[in-house]
């Protein structure tokens, strides 16, 4: 069972005008996070680009983060609190993004890092780890595999932080509400399209809402509706919330070129079912050749840097304008969740 961090809010006095002038990281919420200052592990990650595309969309560009994806807000936290108790060494499985930024976390904690991929994961995730010195290790099949694998023949001593294992990971990735509703001046977002893997960015925002709305910076029950976008080649999450099941079943033969999103069995399925749930929101999967259109298609709109799971979330806004779950007056914000740099 996934475990969770609460805190005392009625301790916490900050408001959304005393953040100004605060350093342009996630650490700037610290008032929310699990470390005194000074006591961090940091890349200056955090605090990316809210980039306007069309009238009422914004992307948020989370390739902009030190190690190209939303996945160093996970692992700086993460590894950080790893540190603060002790850990000597750190390890986890990954479909690419979440071993890159394990990696350089890792070194810049000296800490000794194995990660696990997917054997057929694109190159370039596999020099990222290898430049920052982690031992990687190549592996037939799936994430799923890759954490078996490591299980099973990993490190002894080698503290888990994969999804979910640990609960810091959602602590950085929640910032990424915080800085949404600072960005657009205490605001909140109609509907926010989000690339669902394991699910610990979408589990982390939801939460982030509810501590906010306990803080007073929005007004209560104010609530984006969440989307669920995955790959139609691996696609748990859609499925098990178009069934009204109450928990995600492990999908067989996964496949997509959105390595981010082939992940069969994540462990926080019924977190992110229950997130949709209560804020009124959906899960829809994408096929690979729409895609690769949209993630093309937000480039030359944007010339922001689109990965395929960005790209997957611009094809999904798409669709549900046409369906009307997205009105005309709504306000939109699709996540790019990496660099689409490490997929060429």
């Amino acid at each position: 069972m996934p475990l969770r961090v609460d805190y005392d809010l009625s301790q916490v006095r900050v408001k959304l005008a005393d953040l100004a002038g605060r350093p342009p990281s996630l650490w700037r919420y610290r008032e929310v996070l699990p470390l005194e200052e000074g006591d961090e592990t940091s890349l200056s990650e955090g605090f990316t680009p809210l980039l306007s595309v069309q009238p009422g969309v914004w992307v948020k560009d989370e390739s902009r983060n030190p190690t190209g994806s939303f996945k160093a807000r996970g692992m700086a936290v993460a590894i950080s609190m790893a540190r603060h108790l002790g850990a000597r060494a750190l390890s986890a499985p990954s479909a690419g993004n979440a071993a890159g930024a394990l990696a350089a976390y890792g070194a810049r904690a000296g800490l000794p890092v194995t990660v696990a991929m997917p054997e057929d994961t694109p190159a370039p995730f596999f020099s990222e780890c290898d430049l920052y010195g982690a031992t990687v290790h190549r592996v037939a099949g799936t994430i799923a595999d890759a954490g078996r694998f490591l299980r099973e023949q990993g490190p002894k001593d080698g503290f888990d932080v994969s999804t979910l294992r640990e609960p810091y990971r959602i602590e950085g990735k929640k910032t990424m509400a915080y800085e949404l509703v600072e960005q657009m001046q205490g605001e909140v977002p109609d509907v926010i399209l989000y690339p669902t893997g394991g699910g610990t960015g979408l589990i982390g925002m939801w939460k982030a809402f509810e501590e906010m709305e306990r803080l007073g910076w929005i007004r209560a029950g104010r609530r984006p509706r969440f989307v669920s976008v995955q790959a139609e080649g691996c696609a748990p999450v859609v499925k098990a919330f178009d069934e009204g099941a109450e928990r995600t079943v492990p999908w067989a033969d996964p496949h997509t070129r959105a390595y981010g999103l082939r992940v069969p069995s994540p462990l926080g399925g019924f977190i992110c079912l229950r997130a949709l749930r209560e804020t009124n929101g959906t899960a829809i999967a994408i096929p690979e050749d729409a895609t690769s259109h949209a993630t093309r298609e937000l480039a030359a709109l944007s010339g922001i840097d689109v990965c395929p799971e960005g790209g997957a979330a611009w094809a999904a806004l798409g669709r549900l304008r046409e369906s009307g779950f997205v009105r005309a007056d709504d306000k939109v914000v699709v996540f790019n969740t990496g660099t689409g740099l490490k997929y060429r």
